[in-house]
């Protein structure tokens, strides 16, 4: 007599895969990159996701909507499939709701399921009022991997202070993961890094409620204080480009992830310090052509603060950077190792008569206010350093950081924190209210810039 497989059984083995193989999962997200006046960005990190599906609505509108769909996604090497979608066509300044969809089964989200466009405010009214916030120096831990001893990642809090701001965006200005020493020599390793890091539960509604845009410092780029030398610099690169959502990463001839976006009445410029750069121990007096930014960046700089210049509507310009700009005090890696080239941008903004620029980094483990007079009456400029988001911190009150001769006395802040920034007023009236917010969501300081702050010194009678 043959032995045969009963009918149920039979039954039950074809079966067998949808009864065991689960839907995917998020990984974390989703987030929001850009938004424009007709186009935003989505992103979303998943795992084991046969079908991701965005459809989304304007808002009031369900029963217009509008999908789009990712089916077999690329996993990369430490396991993880990365979404980037990008709804366009939208109407400007509208509001829009969304739901996601995986394998068939529809997500709980952190963040609420919303995203709205830029509104189209010019040459038809007086620029929005917003807020956007400034950080740097996000260190999650990770015991199997980190160092030996005391965490170096002190909180998590200040992400979900963050959250609950009510800012229309987010800047990060580096060191947004940090690769460990398991992590630089191998292509699985960088990837595994912003896919831990990122995941960490009290980031998710962060990412959800606000715009985001990024640069990188040394931490997410490659090892401590690297240089253009890095052999994985193009793997760093390629994961960057795979967990951010800016419109654009440098240039076709030359590599990297600086661009710029606006927003309102104000143009961002965010720029690359580690793709081009040159080591910091150099002496930059025997050598004058040492550069952080590389020649090519620099003249994209220059070139588009004058773009931005000449469409008029932009009267705040900020430059974000991994690194200090003003500080006179050469420890770690701020501009002052790389002095011919930061005087080089102060002399064509004082020559082209740019007005309106602040500075946005991190790196220092502290946050300050700072600001620079150039020239004999000419504009000033400031830098709004915010550092560290939940990274060890800087004992400002045993340092002699204070003696800056820049630093806006009052505002050195040696603890976990963040800058919100809020644009707000009419006309010659317009400011900047720039605010420090501690883990505990105290104020450590307020300072107000006004526009007219920003300008050359009125001329003696």
């Amino acid at each position: 007599m043959k032995n045969r497989l009963p009918w149920r059984c039979l039954a039950l083995f074809i079966l067998w895969p949808s009864l065991t193989w689960g839907a995917g999962s998020i990984v974390s997200g989703p987030m929001l990159g850009y938004s424009a006046h007709r186009e935003v960005f989505l992103w979303l990190e998943t795992k084991d996701a046969g079908e991701v599906t965005l459809t989304y609505w304007r808002h009031g509108d369900p029963e217009n909507t509008h999908t789009l769909t990712h089916a077999d996604s690329a996993t990369h090497p430490a396991g993880g499939q990365i979404h980037h979608f990008r709804p366009g066509l939208l109407e400007p300044g509208a509001a829009y709701d969304y739901t996601l969809m995986i394998d068939g089964e529809a997500q709980t989200l952190a963040a609420p399921a919303t995203f709205t466009t830029q509104e189209l405010w010019e040459w038809r009214k007086a620029p929005p009022d917003f807020s956007f916030l400034v950080g740097s120096c996000a260190y999650i831990n990770d015991p199997d991997y980190d160092r030996p001893g005391t965490p170096y990642g002190k909180t998590t809090r200040t992400f979900e202070l963050m959250g609950e701001s009510g800012a229309n965006f987010m800047i990060w200005t580096g060191d947004n993961w940090y690769w460990r020493e398991a992590d630089f020599d191998s292509v699985s390793g960088l990837w595994y890094r912003p896919m831990h890091d990122r995941a960490n539960p009290e980031m998710q509604k962060l990412l959800g409620v606000m715009h985001h845009y990024a640069t990188w410092d040394d931490h997410d780029y490659g090892p401590n204080d690297s240089n253009w030398s890095y052999e994985y610099k193009d793997v760093a690169l390629e994961i960057f480009k795979a967990y951010w959502g800016n419109h654009s990463y440098g240039e076709r001839a030359n590599p990297g992830v600086y661009s710029k976006f606006y927003w309102g009445d104000a143009a961002f410029f965010l720029m690359d310090n580690h793709y081009h750069r040159d080591a910091a121990g150099i002496d930059q007096d025997k050598h004058p052509e040492k550069t952080q930014w590389g020649r090519q960046q620099l003249e994209w700089l220059k070139q588009s603060l004058l773009s931005a210049k000449e469409l008029k509507h932009f009267k705040f310009l900020f430059i974000a950077t991994g690194n200090q700009m003003l500080q006179t005090q050469p420890r770690g890696e701020p501009h002052e190792l790389y002095r011919r080239e930061r005087e080089e941008l102060m002399d064509f903004i004082v020559e082209n008569k740019i007005t309106g620029v602040v500075f946005l980094t991190g790196d220092v483990h502290h946050s300050a206010l700072y600001r620079r007079q150039l020239g004999d009456r000419g504009q000033w400029v400031y830098e709004i350093t915010s550092s560290p988001l939940s990274s060890g911190s800087w004992n400002v009150e045993a340092s002699d950081k204070a003696n800056d001769p820049y630093v806006i006395p009052g505002t050195l802040v040696g603890d976990q924190n963040f800058v919100r920034v809020a644009v707000s007023g009419e006309g010659a009236d317009r400011q900047l209210t720039v605010t420090c917010i501690d883990k505990q969501g105290d104020v450590r300081f307020t300072q107000v810039i006004a526009l007219r702050d920003l300008l050359p010194a009125p001329a003696t009678p």
